[in-house]
């Protein structure tokens, strides 16, 4: 099983730069996406072959998740536990026979750490919700994270250490999630590869590889046998951010 995951930053805006071409060649069986900055409403394409899930945000042009899959799933929940933080469109689960699917856009804590509280309250609850699905059976969790773990995940740890994404609150619940039962799918098979998959805009960051890896998969401890191989793809363009896929025997 083939999946793919990309925050594309406006969902639009990405549809310009080739993005159906990408989906197609990829030929992923759940391709996931965060910040579609729009209302399914408001899409003029499909992509036979798929089912799809959208969570818009309550406010237009901001945030929000889809979910394109080749196999239905026998439920769909929006929000964490079916209500939390939903406003903002920003999880999406699928539930299907072996495995549940969760993809997310965690809150950024913003400039001057304005959200971190509520970043906090977050991870709790999606921690705290991702670990009773793995009581149930296992989990794929992917997503936008916005956390760059470890100093080998960013290229100037040292002069971001009190950033959004590098504090030591977010990393150290990100941890947590990992102590809970949990996999870094990308860190475990590859321990000291440098990728990154997100550049800012500005300083021609990308251009200069100056990134952080923020977009994961991690998946339920017992699933990690079961994984082939977790890639960052970070020759495709289109977005701020890279597409990072999984290949998983399920």
């Amino acid at each position: 099983m083939k999946l793919v995951n990309w925050n594309v930053n406006g969902f639009r805006a990405v549809m310009k730069k080739g993005f159906e071409e990408f989906f197609k060649t990829i030929d992923a069986d759940i391709f996931s996406i965060q910040e579609t900055k729009m209302q399914e409403s408001q899409k003029e394409w499909n992509f036979d072959g798929y089912y799809e899930y959208w969570n818009d945000a309550d406010k237009k042009g901001y945030s929000g998740t889809a979910v394109y899959t080749k196999i239905k799933p026998i439920e769909v929940i929006y929000g964490i536990n079916g209500s939390g933080y939903n406003h903002e469109g920003r999880v999406i689960t699928l539930v299907f026979d072996d495995f549940y699917f969760v993809t997310c856009y965690v809150p950024n804590s913003k400039r001057e750490l304005l959200r971190l509280d509520e970043r906090m309250d977050f991870e709790d609850q999606m921690r705290d919700y991702l670990v009773k699905l793995d009581q149930d059976k296992p989990v794929i969790y992917t997503g936008d994270l916005n956390v760059a773990h470890m100093p080998i995940d960013l290229k100037h740890p040292n002069s971001n250490t009190r950033n959004p994404g590098f504090t030591d609150e977010e990393r150290d619940k990100f941890s947590k999630l990992l102590e809970n039962g949990f996999v870094d799918t990308f860190r475990t098979l590859y321990p000291e590869t440098v990728k990154y998959s997100w550049w800012s805009y500005i300083f021609q960051s990308r251009q200069k590889n100056v990134g952080w890896r923020i977009d994961y998969y991690v998946v339920s401890q017992r699933l990690m046998d079961k994984v082939k191989d977790s890639e960052i793809l970070n020759d495709i363009e289109g977005s701020d951010h890279c597409p990072v896929s999984l290949e998983i025997n399920l």
